[in-house]
């Protein structure tokens, strides 16, 4: 019996986390991790109440027509034990723009003493979401003020979304961060190289990043608070006039339904030059949210995922990026008369910009951001539509000199679509071989062309100079 005891005395003890007077390592590991973090998360409908222009396929002659299921603008605030916290936004829209982002961070400060700096704002790209940037509203136009509702919805968007972070920072609690991955195959990259240049088609000897990044935000008794996940894929199963969050969509309600009461997500990462393949049915759009959805599930079932521990630290301002030599006047008021609709489009608005202006820009800066999770993740947030090369690069180059030796290397996420997309951001190979991403984009855009070749160069050494930054800040 006194033996019994004794047994019973020491598996008490051993649990307790103690041993002739030593903690056990792995359980002290895992109540240090509990209490290092506090985090909530909130869903939020941004489905628009009426019919609006769509976003995406400069083709699209009409305004919607219904939706197969609900936007939404998802909120995710980490606060580690220092009080500093991170916002991250992730939104079933074609983008994020200033007219969204800075009202919201703006009000972070002011309503939430949280910086401008801290806020990660993340577009889904879909293609059936509503067009809010206003100026491309109002030129596809075909009757009332389309422009208009652009506007007014961006202004509610930005009012809602400033809602939920208070709603969400009222419910932050004790929290362990796990990180994990799984892949899905479903991405192609769509530069196809032919006799006559670069053609949008699947490309399967192209560079892809197939991997999807799960942060899991788990209570202390096991269930998922949140699961933030990413991929490199444009949001381009679907064409049509109907709201829906395409793949990245339906991954999130599967998600959602086979985890009752966690909010799941989805995070794009350098998608620019990826496209999913089938695609152009519901169908697939569906089967291609189940294969990330069950990617994600593979990486929620990892039997030893990374703890991440912390503390914060965060890092983010412009890059400055060129413009090659736009077209003289002669050139744009040739195209203006003798062009195709978009070229004509495109140049009466560098000529607009030479009457407002007195010329057009050649350098715009661009922002991008680096929040940092002690020694253990690295996650970059890039401007625009981010070529995959970026991402490929940057997982490896960011672990080189991480300063992280003996504490294990660091994981590194990088997202594209962040905080500002303007267009395309291509890579020096991409922008060289031109094509579509290159540089034939910007007939869409009201900027006057390609970036010139020391694009990469900037972009890259700016994110290694913020996560420098980030990486003192976090120690």
């Amino acid at each position: 019996m006194r033996d019994c005891m004794q047994q019973i005395v020491l598996i008490t003890a051993i649990v307790s986390g103690y041993f002739i007077g030593t903690a056990n390592p792995v359980l002290s590991a895992e109540v240090e991790n509990q209490s290092e973090w506090r985090a909530a998360a909130i869903s939020v409908v941004i489905t628009p109440e009426k019919s609006m222009w769509m976003s995406g396929y400069a083709a699209r002659n009409k305004p919607s027509e219904g939706k197969v299921h609900d936007l939404y603008a998802k909120v995710l605030i980490i606060e580690d034990v220092r009080g500093q916290k991170v916002v991250i936004v992730t939104t079933d829209l074609i983008g994020i723009t200033p007219a969204l982002r800075d009202p919201i961070a703006a009000r972070l400060e002011s309503e939430f003493k949280i910086p401008s700096t801290a806020l990660l704002m993340n577009a889904s790209h879909t293609h059936c979401g509503p067009e809010l940037r206003e100026e491309k509203a109002s030129r596809r136009g075909l009757g009332g003020d389309r422009g208009a509702e652009a506007r007014e919805y961006t202004q509610k968007l930005s009012k809602k979304i400033v809602g939920a972070i208070g709603q969400t920072l009222s419910k932050l609690e004790p929290v362990q961060l796990k990180y994990s991955y799984g892949r899905a195959g479903f991405s192609m990259n769509r530069r196809l190289p032919t006799a006559k240049g670069v053609s949008n088609s699947p490309h399967p000897q192209g560079p892809v990043d197939q991997r999807v990044p799960v942060l899991s935000v788990n209570r202390p008794d096991g269930s998922i608070v949140a699961a933030l996940f990413g991929y490199a894929c444009h949001n381009t199963t679907l064409s049509f006039y109907q709201f829906c969050g395409d793949y990245a969509g339906f991954a999130q309600e599967y998600l959602e339904t086979d985890h009752p009461g966690m909010i799941a997500l989805f995070m794009m990462g350098c998608g620019g030059d990826q496209n999913p393949y089938p695609r152009r049915t519901l169908d697939l759009a569906k089967q291609h949210g189940r294969a990330l959805s069950n990617a994600v599930e593979v990486a929620l079932s990892v039997r030893q995922p990374r703890l991440i521990h912390g503390p914060l630290g965060v890092a983010m301002d412009d890059v400055e990026l060129e413009f090659t030599t736009p077209p003289s006047l002669e050139e744009l008021l040739k195209k203006q008369k003798q062009g195709n609709k978009y070229e004509k489009s495109h140049a009466t608005r560098l000529l607009a910009q030479v009457e407002e202006r007195g010329g057009i820009q050649t350098r715009y800066a661009f922002p991008l951001q680096v929040i940092q999770f002690g020694n253990d993740l690295t996650l970059t947030a890039i401007c625009g539509e981010t070529v995959v090369d970026y991402s490929l690069r940057l997982q490896t180059e960011l672990k080189i000199n991480s300063g992280t030796e003996g504490k294990g290397e660091p994981i590194i996420w990088v997202a594209g679509y962040s905080n500002h997309v303007f267009g395309y951001l291509p890579s020096l190979r991409v922008l060289k071989e031109g094509g579509y991403e290159g540089g034939g984009a910007m007939t869409y855009t009201s900027y006057p062309g390609p970036f010139t070749d020391s694009v990469e160069k900037r972009v890259i050494s700016k994110i290694k100079e913020l996560t420098k930054q980030a990486r003192k800040a976090s120690q």
